[in-house]
């Protein structure tokens, strides 16, 4: 493999720049001399990051326990100053609020985003998974404020003792643009009634968007502090 840099050189007060070809073996870089100008490779830097992160679906049994096969990108998502790649730990009091959602879009282009949590009220024992915190449909382009917010969100609320759970984004396009969900009940944040047992699968299936998955993400959190909070909040009170 072999990446091109550019260094500046100012001999005697005069600056011209100096191309120099790096040829990576295992362990070294070795410059060689002085090419013509070339473009800076980094394609394949990206490419081997992007399918990294996209492997981490299938570590942590996102695949097959939600999706049969990983997103083909990633869904990006920023908690405040905090950039969330695919497994990693944050806790229910970082993911409080709303994240800010950004992909890139088919122009003229509808979408659905999803946020499940397959591990419900355990991993080893999910009889409420997927357990449903958030659904917005009917996205115009990439802006997720305009879409129909089907379901508030609601933050990560693991019950304590029960380990790290998965809260998985999915991000699909709506073949036939805007569409109307029948049967799609509003739900409220200030309640938990009808999030439990939310298969994206099924939901998929039911409304013509399985197989149109686009992007995704997913982090994981356990119990922390404010899960009471968010118990209270879910109550109503």
């Amino acid at each position: 493999m072999a990446l091109y840099m550019t260094r500046l050189i100012l001999p005697l007060g005069r600056a011209r720049l100096q191309h120099i070809k790096i040829v990576a073996l295992p362990g070294y870089f070795f410059p060689k001399t002085p090419l013509e100008f070339q473009p800076i490779e980094i394609k394949r830097f990206f490419a081997s990051s992007t399918r990294f992160n996209m492997e981490s679906f299938t570590k942590d049994k996102v695949v097959p326990d939600v999706i049969d096969k990983a997103p083909p990108k990633l869904l990006k998502l920023h908690y405040g100053s905090i950039e969330v790649k695919p497994g990693m730990v944050l806790t229910p009091t970082q993911v409080k609020d709303r994240p800010k959602v950004e992909y890139e879009a088919e122009a003229g282009a509808y979408y659905t985003l999803i946020m499940n949590d397959p591990d419900a009220p355990s991993r080893k024992n999910p009889v409420k998974g997927e357990w449903h915190h958030w659904l917005v449909t009917n996205i115009p382009g990439a802006d997720v404020s305009k879409g129909e917010e089907n379901s508030q969100y609601v933050g990560s609320g693991p019950p304590k003792g029960t380990g790290l759970h998965r809260y998985v984004f999915l991000l699909f396009k709506q073949p036939k643009g805007k569409m109307t969900f029948a049967g799609l009940p509003k739900l409220s944040n200030r309640s938990g009634d009808g999030r439990a047992n939310h298969k994206v699968k099924d939901f998929t299936k039911k409304h013509g968007l399985d197989g149109n998955l686009v992007a995704g993400n997913f982090y994981q959190a356990e119990y922390d502090d404010y899960v009471p909070k968010l118990y209270e909040q879910l109550s109503g009170k």
